[in-house]
């Protein structure tokens, strides 16, 4: 089959749907050497390295994209499949598609996601009108949202969780010369920064820490004023990220709502222990091995920041079981249920 998957989040360099794109893309052309994959876009997106020779990148620039430009290019690709990995399909449904839809965040909060305001018009128009043949979540809670909000018929929604790189995993780097606690993500309203410093502030009185904040600061986002023990990272290399994630005494992901939360998986590949929120979503991957409270109760939070310093045995336990609760997810299972996805909507297409 030939299968285009839309490139653009790969414009920026950074952030969890870059991740899914490059790692579902990589994932599908292994475990599918029969089939070609074409990255398309019309953005400058950098090339792709150490990619299977069955996956290609195409940049084809193009004012009107989605209506002629991409229909154009997968007419001259002979495409039979098309992924939008970011709420968006071709308006015309021309050949089957699949839509990715990560979470509800566009119409629950608009401080949330301030720039999707062309996502929150579009995109119910292109499920309602079925432009897209078949819808992906990333978690079991979303698709139920997805559903309910749509009023789609659910065997046209599939819940296929995200992964962690294989090169997460427990590092033997020297221990740090101050403890810390550590959030890694894009800095945006909804990952409840402002509570994360609350919570370490109140811990610092009394227990030295410092709290590591790693991750793209989004425009609409306002910094926090400097002060000692805070340190605010920035993006950090992915090949540096297994280091910081094990060494923390915690890493801390109360985010107010999520689609499905990377870094959880991530930090507790690499054993870390992780303080989270209630999220259902979150929760469908910390099953009983993280540390879990309202993330709107600083209170709660600085609780568990003081239990992670403490590092008991019960601390020593939630990272055992983070580990083994990692295991049971991958990028190849990602790409297999994906790919049987592809099947599923060539088969609703022709009907």
């Amino acid at each position: 089959m030939n299968i285009a998957i839309d490139a653009t989040p790969l414009s920026v360099p950074t952030g969890g749907v870059a991740r899914y794109t490059l790692e579902l893309s990589r994932a599908l052309a292994e475990r599918y050497p029969q089939d070609c994959y074409w990255l398309i876009t019309d953005q400058a997106v950098p090339p792709i390295e150490n990619s299977p020779c069955n996956l290609k990148l195409v940049s084809a620039p193009h004012r009107k994209w989605w209506s002629i430009g991409l229909p154009t290019e997968m007419a001259r690709l002979g495409v039979n499949l098309f992924h939008g990995v970011d709420f968006s399909v071709p308006y015309l449904p021309l050949r089957p598609s699949v839509m990715t839809v990560h979470d509800l965040s566009p119409w629950l909060d608009p401080e949330w996601q301030p720039a999707a305001s062309r996502i929150r018009a579009r995109t119910p128009k292109l499920l309602k009108l079925g432009a897209a043949t078949m819808v992906i979540t990333p978690s079991r809670a979303i698709r139920t949202a997805v559903i309910d909000k749509f009023g789609l018929a659910p065997s046209r929604v599939m819940a296929i969780p995200l992964a962690a790189s294989e090169h997460f995993g427990p590092t033997h780097a020297p221990a740090p010369p101050r403890p810390y606690l550590l959030f890694v993500g894009t800095l945006e309203p909804r990952k409840n920064i402002g509570r994360i410093i609350e919570a370490w502030r109140e811990v610092s009185r009394t227990q030295n820490a410092d709290l590591i904040l790693a991750g793209r600061v989004r425009e609409d986002f306002q910094p926090p004023p400097a002060e000692q023990g805070l340190i605010v990272k920035g993006p950090i290399p992915e090949q540096e990220l297994p280091s910081l994630y094990t060494s923390a005494a915690a890493v801390v992901y109360v985010s107010l709502y999520e689609g499905f939360g990377l870094p959880v998986l991530e930090a507790m590949q690499c054993g870390a222990l992780v303080i989270t929120s209630l999220d259902p979503a979150i929760q469908e991957i910390a099953h009983g091995a993280t540390i879990s409270i309202d993330a709107t109760d600083p209170r709660a939070l600085a609780r568990a920041m003081r239990a992670a310093l403490d590092s008991t045995d019960e601390v020593r336990d939630l990272r055992k079981r983070a580990l083994e609760r990692a295991t049971q997810y991958s990028w190849k299972r990602t790409a297999e249920l994906t790919r049987e996805t592809y099947d599923a909507a060539v088969r609703a297409f022709a009907a």
